[in-house]
């Protein structure tokens, strides 16, 4: 490749096609490098911009080692060889996510950022949600919807970003009003060499903070040195921490509301409330606002979603839970429940080890396992279920259940042995609930 690129972006998808965006509105021209022949986003990114050359099939070592500049896609790991060659060559790697705190460098600190193994969705939109009930103008992305970069072009005071592991391993200058990390349990062990690797990714959100809020019931999203913190959990709170008392949300000794107020279903959903809450509070919000956000969520798509009630059974899709610690609470947050559970699970584990869940799988009346890591989780419980499919899953589950209990897809893994996404499957799964109706 003759032409020397003072910037190179590594990866398409989403995330790159917003690298391109805002690097031409800088008057910088990247070469695009992607190790997939045809990479997501390939055809509209060269209709928009003609002139931008892309080298697709794999990575360019030539080009890389020439460069100024690397902007890398959290898909691709920091060890990948090429990247490895280019770090040793003191050429800067960074992610979008750097290149959006710099371009925000100069303003006032005006970020709230979410981070954690599981409900950083969740608490990302309800923290959004109260910042608008208050009248603050809020953009609202990150790994959740529009990349950081586009949300650039919306006019915002504040920005509330969700941000993974993946992320924050190229992230180094975001200046934080808050941050937390909301719980850490087993996930991505296909690319980190072990838990601890992936807690200090994760921690590592709160070297850019000036505040972190961390779960004081996972000590594990304690920070890793001294600095100002604020705690929620669910039992009584100390000093101005968040927290339950006598059945409603607290700050010290200040009451919110009454817990029995929240739509959202399940004591791990309460947590999320609380750290939600602790964030809003750090930007001004009044308790109002927030009180009211938490009454009228009813949650998103794929995460404990509420499908259908059919003869007394509660459908639950919860498809987001593609990893051990997420469906570890929502078994967790269920468990007061009255009536029987039946638990759809399995699908691609990521190298994940699945003995966590035997415990908590003792509230299942039921476990029905499928996909490729469906037999290590089946191991887990006596009695399985083994089924190819989520057809015979949903069926199998119909024919057990009774008016008053649950079936919870909740599945302990990715989807990609079965379906293209997390939604997909979840989507897959309404599909075969509401089938039911024609069937009986």
């Amino acid at each position: 490749m003759a032409q020397r690129y003072s910037h190179i972006v590594m990866g398409l998808g989403a995330t790159g096609k917003s690298v391109v965006r805002y690097l031409m509105s800088q008057g910088i021209t990247p070469l695009v490098m992607d190790s997939r022949r045809n990479p997501p986003g390939l055809d509209e990114i060269k209709a928009e911009f003609p002139q931008l050359d892309c080298h697709v099939g794999g990575f360019d070592c030539r080009a890389l080692v020439q460069a100024e500049q690397i902007i890398i896609s959290p898909g691709i790991p920091m060890d990948t060889p090429e990247v490895r060659v280019a770090l040793d060559m003191d050429i800067e790697v960074i992610g979008d996510v750097e290149l959006f705190a710099r371009a925000i460098a100069d303003r006032s600190p005006c970020v709230l950022a979410i981070t954690g193994s599981n409900g950083k969705s969740t608490v990302t939109t309800l923290v959004g949600e109260m910042l608008r009930e208050a009248g603050i103008d809020v953009a609202v992305g990150g790994n959740l919807g529009v990349p950081a970069l586009e949300l650039l072009n919306q006019y915002a005071t504040h920005y509330v970003l969700e941000l993974s592991s993946f992320q924050l391993e190229t992230t180094n200058s975001l200046d934080c009003i808050a941050a937390t990390c909301l719980n850490i349990s087993e996930d991505h062990m296909d690319r980190y060499s072990d838990l601890e690797a992936y807690r200090r990714a994760k921690l590592h959100l709160f070297d850019q903070s000036r505040l972190a809020v961390f779960n004081r019931d996972d000590e594990q999203t304690e920070p890793l040195s001294p600095m100002n913190v604020t705690s929620f959990g669910l039992g009584n709170p100390e000093g101005d921490d968040w927290g339950v008392t006598d059945g409603k949300i607290v700050r010290g000794s200040s009451e919110i509301m009454n817990i029995d107020e929240i739509s959202l279903l399940g004591s791990h959903n309460l947590a999320n409330v609380l750290a939600a809450m602790a964030l809003a509070d750090a930007a001004g919000v009044e308790k109002a606002a927030m009180a009211k956000v938490a009454k009228e969520f009813k949650g998103l798509r794929h995460r404990c979603e509420l499908v259908s009630s059919k003869n007394g059974v509660r459908w639950v899709n919860d498809s987001k839970a593609t990893n051990v610690g997420s469906t570890l609470a929502a078994l967790n947050g269920l468990s007061d429940y009255l009536g029987d559970i039946i638990l759809i699970a399995g699908g691609d584990g990521k190298g994940a080890d699945f003995s966590a869940l035997e415990d908590a799988l003792d509230g299942v009346s039921t476990l029905i396992t499928l996909g490729r890591d469906g037999d290590k989780i089946a191991a887990q419980k006596e009695g399985a279920i083994k089924v190819a499919n989520m057809e015979e899953a949903v069926a199998k589950a119909n024919e057990i259940a009774n008016s008053g209990d649950i079936v919870l897809l909740s599945p302990a893994c990715a989807s990609l042995d079965m379906y293209p996404n997390f939604m997909a499957r979840g989507d897959d799964f309404c599909a075969r609930v509401e089938a039911l109706d024609e069937q009986q």
